[in-house]
This record gives C-alpha cells, structure tokens and sequence, in this order.
C-alpha cells in the first residue's frame, strides 16, 4: 500500500528530519536526538507535526445517541468547548481504539482517532448508526500540530485573540490563528509538558507552521519527532494504541474505568461491568528497573522463579529519570505498588518494582 505524505513533508525533508513509515504515513521520527527533542519539551517548547491523525465530525440530532453507543464514556457531560478522553469497546471484551470527543455544539461533535484505525474506526461508528447521523471523514484535508511545553503558551499568545493562559485542560476554543480563520485549538496533550493542538486545512498549514516558528524564535522552538513523543507520552504512563491497549485488552484491565461509566449503556457493557464486579484477572502495570538496563516492548515479564507472567507493552530509557521505565499487563495478584517483578532482557532476569504512574511527579 503505497504511504501517505502529510502536507509538511517537505518542510521535514528540508530540515533533514529521519522520516519512516508509521501508520500508513511517511512521519518525522526525529530531526536531531531523541533525548535532546525529549527535553526540549520537557523544559521549553516544541513542535510535532501529527497530521497523520484521523478526524471525524459527526452531526445531526442522534449525534450523542451514537456517540453514547459506541463509546466507554459519558460524552452527554460535555458541553460547548470541552474534550472528552474515551475508547471505542468491541463486543468481545477489548477496545477498537482510543479517541477524543469534541462537542462542538449540542448536535455536532469532533472526533479524533489514532492514525493506523482512520478505516476501522469509520467502518465500526458507520455499523452503528441507525439514526442518519451525518458522518464526514475530514481526516485527509486536516492537519494537526501539537505545541507542547511549558513555554507553550508565550510562544504562541502573539499569534491569537484566544486566550490561551486561561484555557484549562481539556477545552477547546474556535478562532483566528496566525491570520487563519476557524482554526480548532484545544489544550489536551500527550507529552505532560503543556501546551495546545492546532487544527487547521493542509491549505493554510505551511504558514501556520512558519508562524509558529517565527514566534517561538525568542523560545528556541524546534521541531519534535515521534521518538521523542513516544518517550514523553510513556513518562506520564498513557496508553499507546497497539502498545498498551488493543482489540484483546479491557479497559478496566488498562486502568481505563475511569473512562468507562456504567451509567449508561454502550458496545459490551453489560460484560464489562461484570467485569468490574467480579474483578479483572490481569492489569496493565507501570514499573521501573531496578538495574541499569532497558525494557522493550515484547520482552517476556517474569517472577521472581523465572515463569513468565506477562510482557512488556511499553518501554524505554526516561531522559528525565535516567532510568529504565516501562508498562506491562501481570496478573492482579502480582500488581500491588511495590511489588518486585522481572523483566527478561537478553536471557537475564532484571529486577523491577512496580509504581504509580505518572513516572514523572508534577
């Protein structure tokens, strides 16, 4: 299948960034260090181009009703302006994927979904609507930046009427940016460091780009890879679709029940609050290593005798911590804070201790 190119694929050539295929798309992974884009955000202000999301908008008076059926949360506690972290359960225990619900006003609703489910995602919302939702696919003529870290905010104020310092986490305002009408900006981030989401059209996206550079030179803004995004995103220990969360992992296993409200119904809720109930055999862990070494995704996680009792989902070296951190599902008896457990790296057993997440403490 032939990849995708993002409206900035130039710009990212021209800054010699290291572009690989990632979810059907030719994506900037990095355009110096990891380490070095990794701090960068944690201490300053960066940008990634991530327009290889999926965007939906959905309209019409059954709009929430569908909203309601195929999502985990309760989107009918949104109001205009606010965002809504949730997950699209299947009917057989696992999640279709993760996403953002957007109300844009009472009948109309944004949705954006991870890049490698665009189809799937469509393909399962579309089985469900019976009510002649009026469903519009605007993924390929979106892009999307994400400017995050803490000098987020002074960067791009020069750029917008909105006021970006009082937007709280997880609203979303509509309007003029870098001389850009209607563009969709919204405060809900992936990196834990701050900052804003930028939706405007491919056509307007390469002089919003140059405009938040030119803005953010006084900050030394600097374009960010998805290297870095996975690291950043993995110290606040949020789930990676694919990674973390799949057709086959519960949300109550994920650690997801707080997105998933029993107050209504919806796609499996009747086995997954039996779930609850009776409790999940199995829950996806944050841990750090104990010894000087890295986990990777896959690697077999072991107790203390050697017997495999999990894996690794997520893992990596945290740049802030300076340490092996990762996540991983383990049975429940085996996920208490503290607990020791260990992580098979090359055919030795190396000591972890699971921990509360975030692994960075604000």
């Amino acid at each position: 299948m032939e990849l995708k190119i993002v409206a900035l694929n130039d710009i990212h050539q021209a800054l010699g960034a290291k572009v690989v295929p990632f979810a059907g798309y030719n994506m900037p992974v990095r355009y110096s260090s990891d380490i070095e884009e990794h701090m960068k955000v944690r201490n300053s202000v960066g940008v990634f181009d991530v327009s290889h999301m999926g965007e939906f908008i959905l309209e019409g008076p059954g709009s929430l009703d569908l909203i309601q059926k195929v999502s985990s949360n309760d989107a009918s506690k949104l109001y205009d302006g606010k965002v809504q972290y949730s997950c699209l359960p299947n009917l057989s225990g696992g999640i279709v994927d993760d996403l953002l619900v957007y109300r844009l006003s009472e009948n109309s609703y944004y949705l954006v979904v991870n890049a490698s489910n665009i189809q799937k995602d469509w393909d399962w919302i579309s089985k469900f609507n019976q009510h002649g939702v009026k469903m519009t696919n605007v993924s390929d003529e979106t892009s999307l930046l994400a400017v995050q870290g803490p000098k987020a905010t002074a960067a791009l104020s020069t750029l917008t009427s909105v006021d970006l310092a009082s937007m709280e986490y997880y609203t979303f305002k509509i309007g003029e940016f870098a001389g850009v009408e209607n563009v969709l900006i919204s405060a809900t981030g992936y990196t834990g460091a701050g900052g804003f989401e930028i939706y405007v059209k491919n056509k307007d996206i390469v002089k919003v780009w140059n405009a938040i550079f030119e803005a953010g030179k006084a900050f030394d803004i600097k374009p960010i890879g998805l290297g870095a995004r996975d690291t950043l995103r993995l110290e606040m220990g949020f789930c990676l679709y694919g990674n973390d969360i799949d057709d086959n992992t519960s949300p109550l296993e994920a650690g997801l029940g707080w997105i998933t409200k029993f107050s209504k119904e919806f796609n499996n809720s009747v086995s997954l609050k039996k779930q609850k109930e009776e409790g999940v055999k199995r829950k996806l862990v944050a841990f750090e290593m104990q010894e000087k070494s890295i986990p990777r995704a896959h690697y077999p996680i072991c107790d203390a005798q050697g017997n495999v009792i999990g894996k690794v989902t997520s893992g990596t070296q945290s740049p802030v911590l300076q340490k092996g951190i990762g996540m991983g599902y383990v049975p429940t008896p085996m996920a208490e804070i503290g607990n020791s457990i260990y992580i098979s790296i090359r055919g030795q057993l190396q000591s972890a201790t699971v921990v509360t997440l975030p692994f960075i403490k604000k």
